[in-house]
């Protein structure tokens, strides 16, 4: 199935490539740097989200790597 992310870049970039040919047939003037923004997103990795580090005594979770050991008993976080 299709991530909700992927799906808005691909509508968002069918929107703009017919907003673009619109306004060729209208005003005959190219207008394709609308769909430059999206593209990025099409692209991008699943694996760029953060890793998260839990405790495996208390269930402890956090993002942020700065933190080696629980809060709450000092057991060391693991990867996950």
């Amino acid at each position: 199935m299709v991530s909700s992310r992927t799906a808005t870049a691909a509508v968002g970039v069918l929107a703009s490539l017919a907003v673009s040919v619109a306004a060729w047939v209208v005003f005959d003037v190219a207008v394709f740097f609308l769909a430059v923004p999206l593209i990025p997103l099409l692209f991008r990795r699943r694996s760029e989200e953060p890793t998260v580090y839990e405790c495996p005594e208390c269930g402890f979770r956090t993002r942020d790597p700065e933190f080696a050991y629980c809060p709450r008993d000092g057991t060391g976080l693991e990867a996950r």
